[in-house]
């Protein structure tokens, strides 16, 4: 099992979008193994997009990422990151393709909905960088038997 990050933006947050985009990642198997509401420092953007901070574009990703709170979620699942990257579509919402995300719900590439880790490596990084270690419970799912075959999820 993987755990991924997914941080529900202040462009999913505004438009109410909350329920119905956990709802998604929930029908399609996922766990959510943990979930909180979080107002997001300029010292946490800095940290989270370090490869961004110097372009000319980051201070207005740092202003959309703190209009409201976000919703930091911990999903785990078999293949989790890939399963949420391919649920995300491509980071320019006119790009993503429709069934995805961003392909249903945005027009930008800025305000995308959502961000989700890319790779194993960086979700245990992301993961850390939003929640305590006591804050992410592995639980058993008793709909993962209905979820993966036998044998899938070892």
């Amino acid at each position: 099992m993987e755990t991924t990050l997914v941080l529900l933006k202040p462009s999913c947050v505004q438009r109410q979008l909350i329920g119905e985009i956990v709802n998604r990642f929930e029908r399609r198997g996922l766990r959510i193994s943990g979930m909180k509401m979080m107002q997001l420092s300029t010292e946490i953007l800095r940290e989270h997009y370090a490869h961004l901070v110097d372009k000319p574009f980051f201070p207005s990703l740092a202003a959309s990422m703190q209009a409201s709170p976000v919703i930091a979620l911990a999903l785990s699942g078999k293949d989790a990151v890939q399963v949420v990257r391919t649920m995300t579509g491509a980071t320019n919402g006119r790009e993503a393709a429709p069934g995805t995300i961003r392909g249903d719900y945005s027009v930008s590439n800025q305000q995308n909905i959502v961000h989700a880790s890319d790779s194993v490596e960086n979700a245990a990084i992301e993961l850390k960088r939003f929640f305590r270690p006591e804050e992410i419970f592995d639980y058993e799912s008793h709909a993962f038997a209905y979820v993966y075959g036998e044998g899938e999820c070892k």
